[in-house]
């Protein structure tokens, strides 16, 4: 026997990788400070683990609907309409286990083989990932480092043909931190509307902002009724493990994406439901103290990158990543994150992991303690200084 062709077009996320031999290295004795994994340090809400054990115990550990509970559902749409301006309801909202499975059930839905998906380089992999998978032709859309990773508007509408069937966004943006400008998503936009286009908008990292504006492209005239928002509780509840996510999207599209998660998973696990509905409804302190947190944590790591030598990294606006170039070492990024991990024991991602573009990069989740981060930055000073 032997795997189905189509798995050779399926690609993978590295941050596992790494960590996973970070994880050798820490079983042979040694420390290792983990900036690989976009993943926050801190602890979900203790009102929001309370409403999830509080749904164990109450029974609520049966099968819910495909799309999700009502209730949360409804939540949702509010929460969605509230902070993107847009009008939704509970048929838009189909709540998924992470936000990862709306990315393949859009896909799924929308692409025939051929059909063409402008994605970011550098972005998140499993956009590239999931587009192959599908038989669609994923179209890398060039951010290059020299230009702040702002969109080539003129490279952009070149690159959309009327074989272009999804347009893949991610504002704030892994890994460089960008937020997209109203006259980006403009463009954007007339382009989706002129080749009728869909675009799935990532915007998981929607509450981590420290300068700029989130505008959802959801919010531009025409582009309700051609857009899907992704959204989920991993990054602004520190609830990672929870699985819980979301998209919003037109009815007809929901309608076979919940046809898809009957199909695949069934539902999400009813009082992780309930722990999300929790979330959107209580007190917002703790993601409010997170962000400030996180701010702090990028002055701090964007400085100390700075000051080494051979490395330079631009401010981010939003998410928890640095992306500093490396090309200063007179290495590649390859060689730097090797080195920092095996010599330093400090765990980051080589940029060109995320595409073509992030070739002499790499990127540093700053989801660590300030005292971590300072170690950290001393430790990369005194490798970065050894590979010169």
């Amino acid at each position: 026997m032997k795997l189905a062709s189509r798995m050779a077009r399926l690609g993978t996320e590295g941050a596992f990788e790494v960590l996973q031999a970070a994880r050798a290295i820490e079983a042979r004795g040694q420390r290792v400070i983990h900036m690989e994994i976009g993943e926050p340090d801190f602890d979900t809400p203790i009102n929001v683990v309370e409403a999830g054990i509080a749904a164990l115990r109450g029974g609520h550990t049966h099968y819910s609907p495909s799309a999700g509970i009502p209730e949360l559902r409804e939540a949702i749409a509010a929460h969605v309409a509230r902070s993107r301006n847009i009008t939704v309801g509970a048929d838009n909202v189909v709540v998924v286990p992470g936000a990862k499975p709306i990315m393949y059930f859009v896909m799924t839905a929308l692409l025939e083989e051929g059909d063409e998906v402008i994605y970011p380089d550098p972005g998140f992999p499993i956009y590239a990932s999931m587009a192959n998978f599908t038989g669609a032709v994923a179209k890398p859309m060039k951010l290059r480092g020299a230009n702040g990773w702002r969109f080539d508007l003129d490279e952009f509408r070149a690159s959309v043909t009327p074989r272009t069937k999804l347009i893949i966004l991610n504002s704030p943006h892994n890994p460089t931190g960008t937020i997209l400008t109203r006259d980006e998503l403009d463009v954007i936009a007339a382009m989706a509307q002129k080749y009728d286009c869909m675009v799935l908008s990532d915007e998981i990292y929607e509450r981590i902002i420290y300068s700029g504006e989130h505008i959802s492209i959801a919010s531009l005239p025409g582009m309700l009724e051609r857009t899907i928002i992704l959204d989920g509780y991993s990054k602004a509840y520190a609830m990672t493990g929870w699985r819980l996510g979301y998209g919003v999207m037109p009815v007809w599209l929901a309608d076979a994406v919940t046809k898809l998660q009957t199909n695949s998973n069934s539902c999400v696990a009813t009082f992780t439901q309930l722990a999300g509905l929790e979330a959107l409804k209580g007190p917002q302190d703790d993601v409010t103290k997170m962000v400030e947190a996180f701010r702090r944590r990028r002055d701090v790591i964007v400085n100390g990158l700075n000051s080494i030598p051979g490395l330079r990294c631009a401010m981010p606006s939003g998410a928890f990543y640095a992306f500093p170039n490396v090309d200063g070492t007179g290495k590649s990024s390859t060689e730097v994150a090797r080195y920092l991990l095996e010599e330093a024991h400090v765990a980051s991602l080589r940029g060109d992991g995320f595409g073509e573009m992030g070739a002499g990069y790499l990127r540093f989740a700053y989801a660590q303690s300030v005292e971590a981060i300072e170690e950290a930055l001393d430790r990369i000073d005194q490798a970065v200084r050894t590979l010169r």
